[in-house]
């Protein structure tokens, strides 16, 4: 049985914790409507884009001038995983649930033999990957020093990407975030970035003469459609990882507040406890007088 003063002591510890806890959740609170405003308003940009891409790749369909990001390698043997995480945690179970399906993706290429590499964005993703798959890590993007995510941010991951592509490095590159859908929702996503894959049959427009030709101009856009689904992808993590650590505060919070009044109850009934032993002694002392 712990003793007054440690549980005295308890009870204060927890009670620091809490006041913590629910600053978190106030600042996430307050970043998670920026963060969201900023991932609703690049939704329709990167739809649109996305659009326009599919139409004019269903124009040029597999010819033999189609471009290389479109076309692919023609082979399916080296994968490059891009997985996007978080710098900091105490944000629940954001990173794992995309560390989670990184892995499942890597495990499952892996056991049809296959080549993996793996670029992380964000601290906690290289963390946990790190334990498994070194081997197969072949750069990292720090994001510590970022404090608003720009487009700038996304081109840099681009061109790297695109230039791993260009230099025979991968056939097949996949992203790893997490979908904003609401505070106690995130999505776990994995899209195929290269070579571009259009959901849905896109079908080709006979209304719009292009200048230059559809594949010069596919060949412009297509390096910009990776670096947007990349900005698109990072805008989406920014709005989960505050949701997720405002909900998760917000129920370490809840937890202390049980914690305390627990506490609060076994130190009350034990003081208790010790005043009425000190006055049976008091009232025994005197009856023996």
């Amino acid at each position: 049985m712990p003793s007054l003063k440690d549980l005295k002591n308890k009870i204060a510890s927890v009670k620091s914790t809490r006041k913590i806890t629910k600053a978190m959740q106030m600042v996430s609170a307050a970043k998670l409507r920026r963060a969201q405003e900023a991932a609703e308003a690049a939704r329709p940009y990167a739809e649109r884009m996305i659009a326009v891409m599919s139409g004019l790749a269903a124009s040029v369909g597999k010819s033999d001038t189609a471009p290389r990001l479109l076309a692919g390698t023609g082979a399916d043997k080296v994968h490059l995983l891009v997985v996007m995480t978080s710098e900091r945690g105490l944000c629940g179970g954001f990173n794992s649930t995309i560390v989670r399906l990184a892995r499942a993706h890597a495990q499952s290429l892996l056991s049809k033999g296959k080549t993996v590499k793996i670029i992380t964005v964000g601290k906690k993703g290289r963390e946990q990957l790190r334990r498994d798959f070194s081997q197969y890590m072949i750069a990292h993007v720090d994001m510590g020093a970022v404090k608003r995510v720009g487009y700038v941010d996304a081109q840099g991951i681009a061109k790297d990407v695109v230039a791993r592509f260009d230099a025979g490095e991968f056939d097949v590159a996949t992203i790893f975030f997490n979908r904003f859908q609401s505070v106690i929702s995130q999505i776990p996503t994995a899209k195929q970035i290269i070579p571009a894959v259009f959901e849905g049959e896109a079908k080709a427009s006979s209304l719009y003469d292009y200048e230059p030709s559809e594949e010069g101009i596919l060949a412009d856009l297509l390096p910009r459609g990776v670096a947007t689904q990349i900005f698109t992808a990072l805008l989406e993590n920014g709005a989960s990882e505050q949701g997720a650590r405002m909900s998760a505060m917000d129920n370490a919070t809840r937890n202390a507040g049980e914690m305390i009044t627990k506490y609060t109850t076994i130190y009350n009934r034990s003081r208790q406890a010790a005043i009425t032993k000190e006055l049976i002694e008091i009232i025994s002392g005197a009856e023996a007088l």
